[in-house]
């Protein structure tokens, strides 16, 4: 078919989307940089936690994201992704304000960073289900690619905004601010929300012919989508398939990576290298704009496979074993961050391993997400992303629980510590994926639902 003459406003709907996954991770990645401060002895104006302290604040944040994130897409499946991804903006963006009148005690910023968990939870849920109800199969991976690309973008964003905040504020003021500006961002957003987005068979905008073409892998193509868009689907039945339980797997093994890369890069880069607060701005920019391409590029590789004829379920996971390959140079890391061996050139070699690994787990992700679509009904797509979701903040907890902890057991050697965090984030994906491939030797769509 010539996609050049059925329309191209899918792909509006996917920069909504781009835009709402920029402020969720903009928002989740302010606390990253604020850590510094938060672990400074109170003597010297900061709170005096512990790498501990911080970590179960992160915990306390991902555990609660998990356990919601069920419950998200359940709730996505019935009330519709219009409004499912408005009310979770509106939940962390309150949230997020909020957070900047914490104080310094560690279990109310624990309990409001859980709180605003709750919303951050339906950002994928409801992103992933409008990628199903928007697009076809072939192009559901790079359109996947492209809104998930926002969770660089918005990582690069705080990079850059949250140190200036502190610069320019000072500490004391700049972490408030910091927390207030970025959650006021997402009801500016909500404005083009509600006026531009609708599901397709709604849609003013939708030609007739992008409609055909975007269910021009369906078995049947709609006459509505309307039902399929808010349809009961029975959230215990779908942990009874394989498919559920791989994606669960895959969500387990490697979220927790990505959670490590966002809330400690800043502070490995002040501890190995001697970073200030302004210095560690450049670099993590660096990695989370590098991290973009491998979600764009990423997500067009099986279609590179499919344009061949391939099948969708070997094009996504062979696409998948090339990805899970590259997370292995991050095991690198302390090696090339040795000054000793590499002089001056030591942080920028390991900063671009942490390149190749960050890119690879946004190409990863993208590919993982659309397993979903891939093997599911569209009624079903937001409750089984919820729970892999929640699978993904589980692995996410243990990550940050294991990453406090030595970096408090070495914290006269922190370098040790992170050689050790590096290693299982190297080996976790060709885990997963060997995993997953033995939950789902063969593809088979799931029909019975």
């Amino acid at each position: 078919m010539n996609t050049s003459n059925i329309g191209k406003f899918r792909w509006v709907i996917i920069t909504l989307l781009l835009f709402s996954t920029t402020i969720n991770y903009m928002d989740r990645q302010v606390i990253s940089y604020l850590k510094e401060f938060f672990c400074s002895p109170k003597e010297k104006g900061g709170f005096g936690w512990s790498n501990d302290d911080y970590s179960n604040v992160l915990s306390a944040f991902i555990a609660c994201y998990a356990g919601i994130t069920i419950v998200a897409g359940w709730v996505i499946d019935k009330i519709g992704t219009k409004m499912g991804l408005a009310l979770s903006l509106i939940t962390w963006s309150v949230f997020g304000i909020l957070n900047a009148f914490a104080g310094a005690t560690v279990a109310v910023h624990a309990f409001i960073r859980s709180l605003f968990g709750i919303g951050e939870a339906g950002n994928f849920p409801a992103s992933i289900k409008t990628v199903a109800e928007w697009f076809p199969k072939k192009e559901r991976a790079l359109a996947t690619g492209i809104f998930n690309s926002g969770s660089n973008i918005g990582a690069m964003i705080a990079a850059l905004f949250v140190p200036w905040c502190l610069i320019r504020f000072g500490d004391q003021t700049g972490w408030k601010m910091a927390y207030i500006i970025t959650g006021i961002v997402g009801f500016v957003w909500l404005i083009f929300w509600f006026k531009i987005f609708d599901i397709p068979s709604r849609h003013p905008k939708l030609s007739k012919e992008e409609y055909a073409y975007i269910h021009s892998d369906d078995a049947v193509v709609p006459a509505s989508d309307t039902t399929t868009d808010k349809a009961k689907v029975s959230w215990f039945k779908l942990l009874g398939y394989r498919q559920t339980w791989s994606f669960f797997v895959g969500k387990f093994m490697t979220d927790g990576v990505w959670w490590f890369y966002l809330f400690w890069l800043p502070d490995y880069l002040k501890k190995q290298f001697g970073m200030s607060k302004h210095e560690v701005m450049l670099p993590t920019f660096i990695v989370y704009g590098i991290a973009i391409i491998g979600s764009v590029y990423g997500g067009s590789i099986p279609l590179t496979f499919m344009n061949k004829g391939w099948h969708v379920y070997k094009a996504r996971m062979t696409a998948l074993l090339i990805v899970a390959f590259f997370p292995l140079f991050v095991m690198s890391t302390q090696y090339f961050a040795n000054k000793d061996h590499f002089g001056d050139m030591a942080s920028i070699l390991a900063v671009a391993v942490i390149c190749i690994a960050a890119a690879a787990h946004q190409a990863w992700s993208a590919n993982l997400f659309t397993t979903v679509s891939d093997m599911f009904p569209k009624k079903a797509v937001a409750s089984v992303t919820g729970i892999g979701a929640a699978a993904g903040g589980l692995g996410g907890v243990i990550i940050q629980k294991l990453s406090g902890r030595l970096t408090d057991a070495y914290s006269n050697s922190p370098q040790t510590a992170y050689m050790f965090m590096f290693m299982v984030c190297g080996v976790s994906y060709l885990i997963a994926w060997v995993i997953m491939k033995a939950l789902v030797p063969r593809f088979k769509t799931i029909t019975d639902l």
